[in-house]
């Protein structure tokens, strides 16, 4: 078996925009992460729960990526935080570009979290800076152990881990422990949280992560 890679360098224009974004929140003091994960993953329930649990602690806004609909910004905005909505029409990720029109529409000095949900890839979000500070990447269960061995890139670029679905251990071929090992192997700087939406494990150390970033 071989193995190409192919690396291309055309995100120029992309960086320098991202780092005047970076810049804006910054100065605004605003702490921004940008959530990534493959499709099914449970990312905007997670989001919908740490919505929950910190819309009553700090100011949050939320930026959503999707490929046709507004559906998720629908759930995400139920829960009383300012939604902008971002609708690729077949784009595989975001960019710096929209993710500057989309702070545009949100009042920024009234925030300390910004979240940005991407588009469900693990391949294409990896490569593009937005002007967040971290990528978080999640990843379920019943994906199996190894999918940082496939995607290493987005792992590697992100801070990181939620391991999603942790109530399904017992029914789905995934051996934790080696995920872990396969993860950390790709980055052995990456923190690591174990969630479950149905049962809520996790996700108070999850949000707690998030104000002790914010409040930095």
């Amino acid at each position: 078996m071989s193995v190409i890679t192919i690396e291309r360098k055309v995100l120029e224009k992309n960086d320098e925009i991202a780092n005047i974004n970076r810049t804006l929140l910054k100065e605004n003091r605003v702490f921004t992460f940008n959530l990534v994960s493959s499709p099914g993953s449970g990312k905007t329930s997670i989001l919908e729960h740490t919505v929950d649990h910190l819309k009553d602690k700090i100011k949050l806004g939320v930026i959503e990526g999707d490929v046709q609909t507004d559906l998720d910004a629908q759930r995400i905005a139920r829960h009383g935080v300012p939604v902008v909505q971002i609708v690729t029409r077949g784009g595989c990720h975001l960019d710096a570009p929209l993710i500057r029109d989309a702070i545009n529409k949100l009042d920024i000095r009234n925030l300390d979290v910004l979240v940005i949900e991407n588009v469900g890839n693990l391949v294409c979000p990896a490569n593009y800076d937005l002007g967040e500070e971290v990528k978080v990447v999640v990843i379920s269960t019943t994906e199996g152990d190894d999918k940082p061995l496939k995607y290493p890139a987005m792992f590697r670029n992100a801070s990181v881990l939620i391991i999603n679905k942790i109530d399904l251990l017992p029914y789905v071929n995934c051996n934790i422990q080696e995920l872990i090992k396969n993860a950390l192997q790709i980055n052995p700087k990456l923190e690591i949280f174990e969630t479950s939406c149905t049962s809520g494990a996790g996700i108070e150390s999850w949000c707690g992560w998030i104000i002790n970033r914010a409040s930095k």
